[in-house]
């Protein structure tokens, strides 16, 4: 697995554990809104910095969908 797998596998059960629901649901609200792949490809930003920025951004990604 690589190093942005691992991480993003550790963010979506990060953010499901912060919106309460499951890392599954996540994965299937990013899918709809066609997310995942812009999600995967933030790992440069969303690895160095605090998890709650890309909580905040994850949130406004979904919310101008």
């Amino acid at each position: 697995m690589t190093k942005e797998m691992e991480f993003f596998s550790f963010l979506m059960e990060q953010y499901a554990a912060y919106k309460q629901t499951t890392a599954n649901k996540i994965l299937a609200v990013l899918e709809e809104k066609k997310l995942t792949d812009v999600v995967f490809g933030m790992y440069e930003r969303y690895h160095v910095e605090d998890l709650q920025n890309a909580f905040d951004d994850i949130d406004s990604l979904i919310s101008k969908s």
